[in-house]
């Protein structure tokens, strides 16, 4: 995928049988993915996109070329992408998910924590799945402002403060 592209949406199934799809927007403002139209997949595929009605957790969307409940449900999963330039400029406090995935993650000391994987939401605010050597399981730290007091796009690099025990100590060598 290009750093030119930011997902803003996925294709949940079909929704009904007219080749409507059902939406699930990740956009601040879910109605805004519209004007990010025309959208694209993974594979390089553009649809432009059409909002028709809100539904439970989405939207009942149309997408240009999918006609039928067939095609529709073929695109089940698909996420889909706009072009970073046709989103909105964010504050310098606020990053797309897409930017932060992949940064590696050091403690205030400078001692490497490992890299975000992930960004989750789960309805409490943002939280970094991050994995590392010596962790058995992605450590889930929440993205605020007191856990992540810096993060450096340019140099790549987060610089965290987490919770006592969320990371393994450090062995004496």
């Amino acid at each position: 995928m290009s750093d030119n592209l930011i997902c803003v949406g996925a294709v949940m199934g079909a929704f009904g049988v007219r080749g409507e799809i059902r939406l699930k927007s990740f956009c601040a403002d879910p109605a805004a993915i519209e004007k990010y139209s025309p959208l694209v997949t993974e594979t390089g595929e553009s649809y432009e996109l059409t909002l028709v009605r809100s539904v439970k957790g989405g939207f009942g969307a149309r997408l240009s070329n999918v006609q039928d409940k067939e095609a529709a449900d073929a695109l089940r999963g698909t996420r889909l992408y706009a072009r970073r330039e046709d989103l909105p400029s964010l504050p310098d406090d606020e990053y797309y998910h897409s930017d932060l995935i992949g940064l590696e993650v050091l403690d205030t000391g400078g001692v490497k924590l490992g890299k975000v994987t992930s960004v989750q939401d789960f309805g409490a605010g943002n939280i970094l799945e991050i994995a590392g050597k010596g962790l058995k399981e992605a450590a889930m730290l929440p993205f605020t402002l007191a856990n992540v007091p810096t993060v450096d796009l340019a140099a790549g690099k987060i610089i965290a403060d987490p919770p006592e025990g969320l990371f393994p100590e450090p062995k004496d060598s």
